[in-house]
């Protein structure tokens, strides 16, 4: 299409120039929707993480002198339902018995981490710095499933 000016010059109305940023703006509202419908898969190794009165914050200290153990105790506590938010090494000597240290609140989370563990010796130790309900210290009793490795 195209339009006169006054001097008699020929002006294109820039129809094609509409289309295309019509065809770009329905592309990318296409784009948009797609990506947030899509289902969102987690891979292996994420677990969900429990929310409201469920959610248990615990850390897990390797005091086995062990290397990665803490790690691997990490993955079996999460695939258990508890949510770790820390890991790493214990300061100090190797312990040979793992211990569950609560926190705050109840024994609940120590009840839960020693059946996933299978081990600890549960005791009540009060430390509102530490802003978890449970810290886990393993020793050298604590033997990971075969499946989960560091």
């Amino acid at each position: 299409m195209a339009a006169a000016r006054a001097d008699g010059a020929v002006l294109e109305q820039p129809v094609r120039r509409l289309a295309l940023i019509g065809a770009g703006v329905l592309l990318l509202a296409f784009l948009a929707f797609q990506y947030r419908s899509a289902p969102s898969a987690l891979p292996d190794h994420a677990y969900p993480v429990p929310g409201g009165r469920d959610r248990l914050m615990v850390e897990v200290l390797n005091g086995s002198g062990r290397a990665g153990l803490a790690r691997t105790a990490t993955r079996v506590l999460r695939r258990g339902g508890l949510d770790v938010v820390f890991f790493g090494n214990a300061e100090g000597d190797p312990s040979a018995v793992t211990q569950l240290l609560v926190r705050r609140g109840d024994s609940t989370a120590a009840r839960r981490a020693a059946r996933l563990l299978g081990v600890g010796v549960t005791t009540w130790e009060p430390d509102s710095t530490r802003r978890v309900d449970l810290t886990v210290i393993l020793g050298a009793d604590y033997q990971p499933p075969d499946e989960v490795h560091p």
